[in-house]
C-alpha cells in the first residue's frame, strides 16, 4: 500500500508514520529543501524500517504543493491514502501564517491529491473548526460554528470548508482535541493548551508550600488528549471501510474544567492546588462594554501583558477560558468499536507530561542563567565588600568577570580582600568610605562616576544591627540615629548619587539586603528592623517610578547570616543560620533573575500571617520576646560574661522560626 504525508515531521505526523510503519507499504512525505536534514533524523529513528520512508521535495505554499511532473507521473494512481497534516497549529501565530498554512496550504493539498488520483484525502483539522459554539457540536455539523473571528478558528474552519466544496477525491475529517505529549512518555515538541500555565504553576510551587491551599479559576471545559492516541485513532479509522465523507472528533467524551486540570498539573508538579475555584461566568453579570472599559485602561493592559509575557501565556488565550463548546464523539466511538484502542486518562499521565516539560521545554532552561551573562565586563559596586555576606558576593560576582567595585571603612581588610580576588584572576577597585557619614557617601559617587563612568549593578550591603530591647533604649536614642544613618540614609544617598546616570543610560539594577526581620516584625530589632523597612519603601515607591526606565529594584528579605555583625550575640552560635556564602547566592540569584522581592517562605507565610490575625502574632512574637533575653553586651555589661548556654526550649523555638533574628 502506498502512502502520501503532509507534515510527517511534525507532532502529530511522527506518531502516524510510526503507525503506518506497522502496516506494509511505502510512505511519500512532503518535504521543504531545508527540512531534508529534519526528515532524515526521523528516518534514522525507525531503523531498518524507516528506509520505507521516501522524501517528496515540494512546498505547501505552492500549487499542487509544487509537486514536480515525474513525482506526478510515478505515483498518480498509486496513493491509496493521503494524509493532511501540515498546518499551524498555534493560537498565537498571525493571520497571514494561518492564511498560509492552514487555507491555501489545504487547497494546495487538495489539488495535488487530485493530481496523484489518491484513493482517499484524509484531512486533519481541529475541534478550533466549530469556532465558539454554545454547546454542543455534533460531528455532522460545520456550518453551524459560531464566533470565527479568531484567525486560528476561522483558518481551520476555512479548510475544513474547501475539502468538503472542493475535494472531488473521497474524503474523511478528524478534529482532534488539544492534543498533548505522548501518554507514554511525555515526549512532546509543542507548547499549547494546558502547556501554556505550567510557568504559573513552577511559580507557584516557588513562592508557597505543596500543601497551601489558594484560589483559581474553574473555567468552562477544555479537552485533551495525548498524541499517541490520536495517531493510533487516525491510522485505524483511516483503514476502515464505508467511512468516507465522514467527520470524527478525536476527543475526550467527558472533558474537565480547566481548573480541575490545573489541579492536576499542580500534583503532577508538587505545587499548591487551587481549592477553591471561583466559577469565571460569575463575572457575566458585569456589562460587556465596562470590561472591555476597564480592561483598554493603560495601567490594566499594562498590567496584564506584564503578567502574561512573565508566564508565558499569550493573550489569546485568556478569552478561552470560559470555552463554551462540548465535542459529541459518537462516530468515532463506533469506529473505534472493538479495535481495543482506549483513551488514556489524564490522571495516569499528568505526572509524565510534567517531567517532559520541566527537563526539555520549560522556558527557564533555555535562559542564560549564569551569572557571568549578567556581570561580565559589567561595573557592580558593592558597600561592605571586605568581610562578611559582601566579601563573599565581591568573590562571585569578579569570578564571573565583572568590574568589581569594593568599598568600606577598613583600608587593611580592602587591601586583603583586593588580593585575595586579583590573585583568581578578576578584577578590583577599592574605595575606604564610611557610609554613615553624608559627606563620605558623595565622595564615594563622584570617585566611582569620574573613574568608571557609571554603575550597572549596586548592592546595598553594608549595614549595622543593634540586638536590644526598647526598654532598655531609652536612654541611647543614638542607637536609632546611628542605624538609621548607615542602613537608610547611607544607602539611600547612594542611590540618588548611581540613578541619574542609570535612568540616563535605561539600565541598572540596586539590590537592597534588608532583613527577614522586616516581614516578621521581630523584637528587640527595632532600631534595626525601622531603618531596613525605611529603605523597602523607598525602593517599591521607586521601582513604580522607574520600572518603565529599565532601572530594577530588587530587595532581600536576607535570613540570619552569620557573619561579625551578629557575633556579640553568643546565642546564635547555637541556632540555625546561614553562611556568608549562602547568602551571597540569594544576592546572586537577585543578580540574575532581577525579581522585586527575594524572602524566605517563613518571612512570607509571617507576613500573611500578621496581615490576617495581627492579635494572634502579636501574643507568639511577645512569647519569643519573653524566652530570649537581652544579652550582657546590650545591658552595658559587656565583659561580665555572657548569659547561660541556650535553652533546648530556646533552641526548639529558633529551628522553627529558621532564620528569624531573636
Amino acid at each position: 500500500m502506498t502512502y502520501f504525508v503532509t507534515g510527517a515531521t511534525g507532532f502529530i505526523g511522527k506518531r502516524l508514520i510510526e503507525k503506518l510503519l506497522e502496516r506494509k507499504g511505502t510512505i511519500h512525505c512532503l518535504v521543504r529543501k531545508q527540512s531534508m536534514p529534519k526528515f532524515l533524523a526521523m528516518a534514522e529513528t525507525f531503523g531498518s524500517e524507516g528506509k520505507r520512508l521516501v522524501a517528496v521535495v515540494g512546498d505547501l505554499s505552492k500549487p499542487r504543493l509544487g509537486l514536480a511532473p515525474a513525482t506526478v507521473r510515478v505515483l498518480g494512481g498509486k496513493v491509496k491514502h493521503f494524509f493532511h497534516l501540515a498546518a499551524i497549529y498555534d493560537l498565537s501565530a498571525d493571520e497571514a501564517s494561518q492564511t498560509v498554512a492552514n487555507v491555501e496550504g489545504t487547497r494546495h493539498a487538495i489539488e495535488a491529491a487530485e493530481a496523484l488520483r489518491a484513493g482517499c484525502f484524509h484531512h486533519v483539522s481541529s475541534i478550533a473548526a466549530a469556532g465558539l459554539y454554545s454547546g454542543v457540536f455534533r460531528e455532522d455539523m460545520f456550518d453551524e460554528a459560531e464566533d470565527l473571528d479568531h484567525p486560528y478558528f476561522r483558518t481551520k474552519h476555512d479548510s475544513e470548508g474547501l475539502v468538503r466544496k472542493e475535494c472531488r477525491r473521497p474524503w474523511r475529517v478528524y478534529r482532534p482535541g488539544i492534543v498533548v505529549g505522548d501518554s507514554r512518555s511525555g515526549e512532546t515538541d509543542k507548547i499549547d493548551g494546558p502547556y501554556y500555565f505550567f510557568r504559573l504553576l513552577k511559580k507557584m510551587r516557588q513562592a508557597l508550600p505543596p500543601w497551601m491551599p489558594t484560589i483559581g479559576l474553574e473555567g468552562g471545559r477544555i479537552n485533551i488528549v495525548p498524541v499517541d492516541w490520536v495517531a493510533a485513532v487516525l491510522d485505524h479509522i483511516a483503514h476502515k471501510p464505508a467511512l468516507d465523507g465522514h467527520t470524527f472528533h478525536l476527543t475526550d467524551p467527558a472533558p474537565r474544567r480547566i481548573g480541575e486540570v490545573l489541579n492536576l498539573f499542580a500534583r503532577a508538579g508538587h505545587a499548591p492546588q487551587m481549592t477553591m475555584r471561583l466559577d469565571a461566568r460569575m463575572f457575566g453579570f458585569i456589562p460587556g462594554g465596562v470590561r472591555a472599559a476597564i480592561g483598554n485602561l493603560p495601567p490594566v493592559r499594562r498590567v496584564v501583558a506584564v503578567l502574561l509575557r512573565d508566564l508565558g501565556i499569550p493573550a489569546a488565550v485568556m478569552k478561552f477560558i470560559n470555552y463554551p463548546t462540548r465535542f459529541d464523539c459518537r462516530e468515532t466511538e463506533r469506529a473505534l468499536k472493538g479495535s481495543k484502542i482506549k483513551l488514556p486518562k489524564l490522571d495516569d499521565y499528568a505526572w509524565r507530561l510534567w517531567d517532559y516539560w520541566e527537563r526539555h521545554l520549560d522556558p527557564d532552561l533555555f535562559v542564560d542563567h549564569s551569572l557571568g551573562g549578567k556581570v561580565r565586563g559589567k561595573v557592580v559596586l558593592i558597600t561592605g565588600g571586605s568581610s562578611g555576606i559582601g566579601k563573599a558576593v565581591a568573590l562571585k560576582v569578579a569570578a564571573a568577570g565583572a568590574k568589581l567595585v569594593i568599598c568600606a571603612r577598613g583600608e587593611d581588610e580592602l587591601a586583603q580582600t583586593k588580593t585575595e580576588i586579583e590573585a583568581a584572576g578578576g578584577i578590583c577597585h577599592t574605595y575606604v568610605a564610611d557610609l554613615s557619614e553624608l559627606k563620605s557617601c558623595d565622595e564615594l559617587v563622584s570617585r566611582v562616576l569620574a573613574d568608571h563612568g557609571h554603575v550597572d549593578i549596586l548592592v546595598n550591603n553594608a549595614g549595622r544591627s543593634i540586638r536590644r530591647a526598647i526598654s532598655s533604649s531609652y536612654d541611647r536614642f543614638h542607637d536609632f540615629e546611628r542605624t538609621m544613618q548607615l542602613n537608610y540614609f547611607g544607602a539611600l544617598r547612594l542611590i540618588m548619587g548611581f540613578l541619574p546616570k542609570m535612568t540616563e543610560r535605561h539600565r541598572g539594577h540596586i539590590i537592597n539586603i534588608s532583613s527577614i526581620g522586616v516581614l516578621t516584625n521581630s523584637p528587640r530589632f527595632s532600631a534595626y528592623v525601622a531603618s531596613k523597612a525605611a529603605l523597602d519603601a523607598f525602593s517599591r515607591c521607586a521601582q513604580a517610578e522607574f520600572s518603565d526606565n529599565g532601572v530594577n529594584f530588587t530587595t532581600i528579605n536576607m535570613p540570619l547570616v552569620k557573619t561579625p555583625m551578629i557575633a556579640p550575640t553568643k546565642m546564635y552560635e547555637s541556632v540555625p543560620t546561614l553562611s556568608p556564602e549562602e547568602a551571597a547566592d540569594i544576592v546572586v540569584e537577585a543578580i540574575i533573575e532581577r525579581p522585586v522581592r527575594i524572602a524566605t517562605r517563613l518571612g512570607t507565610f509571617a507576613q500573611v500571617f500578621y496581615a490576617l490575625a495581627p492579635r494572634v502574632y502579636e501574643i507568639v512574637m511577645n512569647t519569643a520576646f519573653r524566652l530570649f533575653p537581652d544579652s550582657q553586651a546590650s545591658k552595658g555589661m559587656k565583659g561580665r560574661g555572657e548569659t547561660p548556654e541556650p535553652t533546648t526550649e530556646q533552641i526548639a523555638f529558633a529551628s522553627l522560626m529558621r532564620g528569624v533574628h531573636w
